[in-house]
């Protein structure tokens, strides 16, 4: 269990946020075990006054004091916020990354070999606890870290654990895919638009049909598959627009979008 586990963030930005709320929304932990090193004055005064949590300027000031260090800063930063926190971090402190394409291996080389390391990968559906996280250790994790990773992962979302090396298959999937879902919803409101339904009547079935649809896969368990043959009825209307995407090559367009986003996640973490 968290509830007792002093927690704190370096950086103050929107997945902190995100995660914070989700923390303190389902009563997983009090605000006084949460402590945020912001460097923005202006970020600092927000948290502070939104969520009843202790602001620090520098993230050295609160690893004495936390349990569990979650680095929640941009990646380009990475490598300058680890050779600072090296000098002050000790090996009993349990270290999360939501750094979007930074290894373990990149953090245990600018910190040792025997901290406890796990990266973890939400998407932008954490801003709404809706998240879809992937976990995985590093070297040193143990299953007890991996455990607690999920526990405060699960406040925002659905929590799934894999190996290091499915990440960037994961940042080309649920990483990049609310966009490619965004996509979907906009060109089916459009249609809709195009044949006569008014801008909100259209984009408000657009919604709905997605997040019903999806529900479906969720709670009957069923293969997409077999959910899509249960709607195109024989010489019916679904399965003529089934026809015209196939022409288009809907389906192959979202592998190969999965895979250039993939493709682009390994060339980042090799930088």
């Amino acid at each position: 269990m968290i509830e007792n586990t002093l927690i704190g963030f370096i950086g103050g930005g929107n997945m902190t946020e995100a995660i914070l709320k989700g923390l303190l929304a389902d009563g997983a932990i009090k605000a006084d075990r949460i402590l945020i090193a912001e460097t923005l004055a202006s970020r600092r005064e927000f948290l502070a006054s939104a969520y009843s949590v202790a602001l620090k300027d520098n993230g050295r000031d609160i690893v004495s004091q936390t349990d569990v260090i979650i680095l929640a800063i941009k990646p380009q930063m990475a490598g300058v916020v680890l050779t600072d926190l090296a000098q002050v971090l000790t090996s009993d402190k349990l270290i999360i990354s939501i750094m979007a394409g930074v290894t373990t291996s990149f953090i245990e080389s600018h910190l040792s070999r025997n901290h406890r390391v796990i990266r973890v990968m939400p998407n932008t559906a954490a801003l709404i606890q809706e998240a879809a996280t992937v976990i995985c250790p590093g070297s040193s994790a143990n299953e007890t870290d991996m455990q607690t990773a999920c526990e405060i992962f699960s406040n925002i979302g659905t929590v799934i654990t894999t190996s290091e090396k499915m990440m960037d298959a994961v940042t080309g999937l649920s990483g990049s895919g609310p966009a490619y879902v965004f996509s979907f919803i906009e060109a089916l409101s459009d249609a809709g638009v195009k044949n006569g339904l008014t801008r909100d009547i259209s984009l408000k079935l657009s919604v709905q049909t997605v997040l019903g649809a999806a529900r479906m896969i969720s709670e009957t368990g069923e293969h997409p598959a077999i959910l899509k043959e249960k709607v195109a009825s024989p010489g019916g209307t679904t399965i003529a627009g089934l026809h015209t995407l196939e022409n288009g090559r809907f389906h192959g367009l979202i592998m190969d979008a999965v895979d250039s986003a993939t493709i682009r996640s390994k060339e980042l973490s090799e930088k």
